[in-house]
């Protein structure tokens, strides 16, 4: 009676998991170096921004400071303070507004099959194309005669509008992946469109809506376009006052980078808070719609 060869152990921490740790090792250093070279104009502008003005020049960009200065900051702050606030102003109420009525006309399109359907949203869709330099001045020529010219309404307005057809779609795409039973069920239990539109579909629209204020508020953010054909100084955003901040005759490079810092500090925590929403809203519908 012959005897069977005795089995082969494996033992823990074999040849399988050094490869695999190997592996996450090798991609962990690549996505490292990655991340270092696209945060390198970050590093350029924090370190500029805290150099005095003789340190300041673009052959010492990648030094650190000798002497640590915050001239710079304080100048760049006194000078977009006003900018800052104009933009919050501004950015948040094109964001908010355009989400909203870019949630209900996506809700419509996507759950209300009424005939002509496919051609409002092709309509919707061609708003997406139009450039602002197609409008600026039929629009300019309506704001001037209904009296609305120089303030942040006209740019709440254009950011608003143009935000529509956007938001449209990414909610359609999204409203179209929540499972029919869902608005069966609000059906069932005597819910109208309104009412299953508040009570099922809106509490389940968070992604959507990070990607929408997320998109909204960075496109109206870094306007500059409609804000410096649409306002008057009083009323400048951000991106006109931070053009403004570049000196004629000598280049004030450390007041300049703490500028374009505090400049781009809002749309940054905007992607901290939502980021995490951000790409879930994105995948949502991408298979349907």
């Amino acid at each position: 009676m012959t005897q069977s060869a005795p089995e082969r152990v494996i033992a823990p921490g074999g040849g399988g998991t050094g490869t695999t740790r190997r592996g996450q090792a090798v991609k962990f250093t690549v996505l490292f170096v990655l991340a270092a070279f696209f945060l390198l104009p970050m590093y350029v502008l924090a370190v500029t921004g805290f150099k005095p003005f003789e340190e300041a020049t673009a052959a010492q960009a990648w030094q650190l400071p000798r002497n640590w200065s915050l001239e710079g900051w304080s100048t760049a702050w006194s000078s977009l303070a006003p900018g800052l606030w104009n933009s919050v102003l501004m950015a948040v109420p094109s964001a908010v507004i355009s989400a909203v009525l870019g949630s209900m006309n996506g809700y419509v399109l996507a759950r209300w099959r009424f005939p002509g359907a496919d051609t409002v949203f092709t309509l919707f869709l061609f708003g997406m194309f139009i450039p602002y330099q197609a409008v600026m001045i039929p629009l300019q020529q309506l704001l001037v005669s209904a009296g609305l010219m120089g303030g942040l309404f006209p740019l709440i307005l254009a950011h608003t509008v143009y935000g529509i057809p956007i938001c449209t779609l990414i909610f359609r795409n999204y409203y179209a992946s929540i499972p029919q039973t869902l608005i069966e069920a609000a059906r069932v239990d005597g819910a109208g469109l309104l009412r299953t539109y508040a009570y099922v579909v809106l509490p389940v629209s968070a992604p959507a809506f990070a990607v929408t204020l997320i998109w909204q508020f960075t496109s109206a953010w870094n306007d500059f376009l409609f804000a410096v054909f649409l306002t008057g100084p009083n009323s400048w955003p951000v991106t006109v006052q931070l053009n403004n901040v570049a000196g004629s005759m000598v280049v004030p490079y450390n007041q300049q980078m703490a500028a374009a810092v505090l400049a781009s500090l809002p749309t940054l925590v905007i992607y901290l808070v939502l980021g995490r929403y951000f790409m879930r809203g994105l995948m949502a519908g991408a298979l349907k719609g």
